[in-house]
């Protein structure tokens, strides 16, 4: 699972690198402000969150392998589908129907930091 968790961080991460660029170069004269807001929300989330997934597989080689890290590692990754990838699509298409997954991709990541946070207080050491 660690390099599962290292591979798909690196990969998200790129990514939101290319969508950020993506963003600012070719959305800014096309987005209203609010909306451009939106998507550049989506991808701070976005990094943020792949960021934690590889500091989750740097965890994973350290302490071993645990269900709470494989679910904190799944639940990062399901936030920034559910999370960025609905902010992203709503900013440009305007489905305002989309706002309604949003959370559910926030309650993922709040899950997965939780899940994090209980496998390093019940560790031993």
């Amino acid at each position: 699972m660690q390099r599962k968790f290292m591979a798909w961080g690196a990969i998200l991460a790129m990514l939101s690198v290319m969508i950020g660029a993506f963003g600012a170069h070719m959305l800014k004269t096309v987005l209203s402000g609010d909306d451009l807001a939106v998507y550049e929300t989506g991808v701070h989330y976005h990094m943020v969150h792949a960021i934690g997934l590889l500091v989750i597989a740097v965890l994973i080689g350290q302490w071993g392998e645990s269900a709470r890290l494989r679910w904190a590692g799944w639940l990062l990754i399901a936030g920034i589908v559910l999370f960025s990838g609905s902010l992203y699509v709503l900013s440009i298409s305007g489905i305002s129907i989309l706002g309604a997954i949003t959370p559910l991709g926030g309650v993922c990541f709040i899950a997965g930091w939780v899940s994090l946070a209980w496998e390093a207080l019940s560790r031993k050491s």
